[in-house]
């Protein structure tokens, strides 16, 4: 049991390390580095395509590694 939660923990740690490095961040390009934030006040859209599903799949696979650290450290 130990195992497995061990190995899953793993897996979930550099899917999740993938899942952050591949979002943009929130001023890419020479657009956000003008005006900075207020783009996003000014009524810019939410996120939409790959930045949804990545940012949905952070917050997934954040859950996970919560729920399976806390169960780890339970049966350890």
């Amino acid at each position: 049991m130990q195992l497995t939660l061990m190995i899953l923990l793993v897996i979930n740690s550099i899917a999740l390390i993938t899942v952050v490095v591949l979002q943009s961040g929130k001023s890419a390009g020479l657009s956000g580095a003008i005006s900075g934030g207020a783009e996003q006040l000014i009524g810019k859209q939410k996120a939409r395509g790959v930045d949804l599903v990545l940012h949905r799949a952070t917050i997934v696979l954040a859950v996970t590694f919560f729920l399976l650290s806390v169960t780890l450290g339970y049966f350890l």
